[in-house]
């Protein structure tokens, strides 16, 4: 039975840190199976699933710590290959969009927490208003709700917390493109 490694990687942006990785892996047994990088501020950031023998576990994590010597720091964690939340949940989708000013996330994050509500994945950036230049907040995320959440309280919660920020935020059952 292969076992499924979670990497960490953050080093300085530069080309040639995926194919590193990537090589690293290949040449140690392991196998690719999915990943969420990006590019933050001059850095190189990411999370990488993979899986390997039992075999070749040890060589391969022993390989990836390697690559602190070309500036990849790596950290590993071992997780089951089904280790996904097995629940009852419904995707649900966020947008939000207005004005930049300390606390946003926290304020979203906090209402969700509060009603059980897991933020699956976030993506937010900061971009420009036009003719202003006012600096603009705008986050993409998926939600996994609860079986039973109540739909137009959450949306009654979310109105609040838009009318406090000053935000365009909107709820979807779908992607927002």
């Amino acid at each position: 039975m292969l076992k499924h490694i979670l990497i960490s990687v953050i080093s300085n942006d530069k080309p040639g840190v995926v194919e590193a990785i990537a090589e690293t892996v290949s040449d140690n047994g392991g196998n690719w199976l999915e990943s969420s990088l990006s590019q933050l501020a001059g850095k190189f950031a990411g999370v990488i699933r993979v899986s390997v023998s039992p075999e070749q576990q040890e060589q391969l994590q022993s390989a990836l710590s390697q690559l602190i010597e070309h500036g990849i720091w790596i950290k590993t964690e071992h997780i089951d290959a089904d280790s996904a939340p097995k629940s009852d949940t419904t995707n649900a989708y966020i947008h939000a969009l207005g004005p930049d000013r300390s606390g946003i996330v926290r304020e979203l994050s906090r209402a969700l927490a509060q009603h059980k509500i897991n933020m699956a994945y976030l993506e937010t950036a900061l971009t420009s208003m036009p003719y202003s230049g006012d600096p603009l907040f705008d986050a993409t995320g998926q939600l996994e709700l609860p079986e039973g959440v109540d739909i137009p309280q959450l949306h009654d919660i979310l109105d609040e917390i838009a009318n406090n920020l000053a935000l365009d935020l909107s709820l979807s059952e779908t992607p927002f493109e």
